[in-house]
């Protein structure tokens, strides 16, 4: 049997094929859709046949392998290459600070300082009025302060940098106390004891999983004590024969002591969310119980970008802000000038529920998405008759590691394929793929769309992916 991979084209004629013409993309990067193309049909001439198939399938699947096909596959493996890896999509699975997803959507006051401090060069580190170097954290800082009640303020890049740069600053090669029942893993399988010993801090656990009295934590305080470090739980939630000691007996104890108390909060609330969404502890009843330091995230429940937040006495803060570790740890421009705009929302704290897109999203009334996925589904009748459409109910969650065991109402439309129309696992996979992608969850074989998470315009990009969705097929795929 001749070997038909010598039949397969050049690379540079399929380069120069009109099919890679037409692909808005580098060169580079054309070729490099072209070898990955080649490599792949040469593997598959080179494959034996399925046993029992016989030579006649490996010539009708050489027989496939026309240069129009390879050019076609080229073109689609361009694009694909020529796209950037950060991509919008539409968010229609019910997560509002989906994780993955890139938490918070920044909002538009932000979008509009980020694009400011970008397009020109900024008083990042200059005092105008000086005319000299100034404090990059100077605003970001005093509306901390004001917003709070804090003493002093200080911002990194992560609130995993937030906890490190307080144990690195105030325990490094001394003991911090910590409850058993509060030693938590964080996403990606990040583990509290990891960071610490990091950190150069030992660790100094008491009590048990599931019990740990302020007892426990007076044996433990000794010569080598630095630092007593209480963690928020917000992403798991223990219950039954329980018992854990509140952050004021803490720092009264920590007081006594001439030892400091830091929590970790996690998600951070600036405000308080209310009963129909969750109860979370805010920030400034962290500090009013007497924490030295709280941290917490920029980009979960405050609904800013990426950021840690320190927060706290002003001796405690200053030391932290001196520590070298801290300039590792800083945060660009970018993301500063999102933050000083977030914050400036909470200053009106009725304009933040509307300003900022996370909490919007959180407090829309279900009876508003109930009207508006009817009217979602109804377009998608039209747009796609081959599919079941109906409008249900739906429960949304917080996300981001935030209130785990919160439902909040929501309502959605439940798409289903028609007896012969494929199935629900490929209509996933067909919005998924499509631009822009359209994501969801599959339950109880239906795709559910949840309307909570939809931003403006998202209820459009839906009807015209699913318009568009046999584009995404590979050509292999149609054949």
């Amino acid at each position: 049997m001749p070997d038909r991979r010598r039949d397969l084209p050049a690379v540079e004629a399929l380069l120069n094929h009109p099919l890679l013409a037409q692909v808005d993309a580098p060169r580079m990067l054309k070729r490099r859709a072209v070898r990955t193309v080649l490599a792949g049909a040469r593997a598959a001439l080179a494959a034996p046949p399925p046993a029992g198939a016989g030579a006649a399938a490996g010539e009708a699947g050489a027989g496939a392998m026309t240069t129009e096909d390879l050019a076609a596959r080229a073109a689609a493996e361009a694009r694909a290459l020529a796209r950037s890896g950060l991509r919008p999509v539409v968010n229609a699975t019910g997560i509002v600070v989906h994780t993955n997803l890139g938490r918070s959507v920044l909002s538009a006051e932000a979008q509009r300082a980020v694009v400011e401090a970008a397009a020109h060069y900024s008083t990042l580190e200059f005092d105008l009025e000086r005319g000299e170097r100034g404090s990059r954290l100077g605003a970001v800082r005093e509306l901390l302060i004001e917003l709070t009640g804090a003493e002093d303020a200080l911002v990194v890049n992560n609130n995993a940098a937030a906890v490190l740069l307080t144990l690195s600053g105030l325990a490094h090669g001394r003991e911090v106390i910590v409850s058993r029942g509060e030693l938590v893993e964080i996403g990606g399988s990040f583990r509290l004891p990891d960071i610490m010993a990091r950190s150069g801090a030992r660790l100094r656990e008491v009590g048990t999983t599931n019990k740990t009295h302020l007892a426990d934590y007076a044996r433990a305080i000794g010569p080598e004590t630095a630092l007593i470090l209480k963690v928020h739980r917000s992403n798991f939630v223990m219950g039954g024969f329980v018992a854990e000691v509140g952050l004021p007996e803490l720092a009264t104890l920590g007081r006594a002591h001439g030892v400091p108390v830091a929590e970790d909060l996690g998600s951070g609330a600036l405000l308080d969310l209310g009963a129909g969404i969750g109860r979370e502890p805010t920030v400034d009843m962290s500090l009013a119980a007497g924490a030295a330091v709280v941290m917490f995230s920029g980009d979960k429940l405050l609904g800013g970008p990426q950021a840690g937040v320190l927060l706290g006495a002003a001796n405690v803060i200053g030391r932290l802000a001196r520590d070298p570790l801290a300039r590792a740890l800083r945060l660009d421009k970018l993301s500063l000038a999102a933050l000083e705009a977030t914050l400036r929302a909470y200053l009106e704290p009725e304009a933040a529920w509307v300003q900022i897109p996370t909490l919007r999203l959180l407090a829309r009334p279900v009876g508003e998405l109930e009207a508006e996925a009817s009217a979602l589904a109804a377009e998608i009748a039209r747009a796609a008759p081959d599919l079941e459409v109906r409008v249900v109910a739906l429960t949304s969650r917080v996300g981001g590691g935030a209130l785990p065991m919160v439902e909040i109402p929501s309502a959605g439309v439940a798409l289903r394929p028609r007896v012969g129309a494929g199935t629900v696992g490929t209509l996933e996979s067909e919005l998924r793929l499509g631009e822009p992608p359209v994501l969801g969850r599959i339950e109880e074989g239906q795709l559910l769309l949840d309307l909570r998470t939809l931003l403006p315009g998202d209820a459009e990009q839906i009807v015209g992916a699913l318009i568009a969705r046999t584009q995404v097929r590979r050509p292999a795929d149609r054949s």
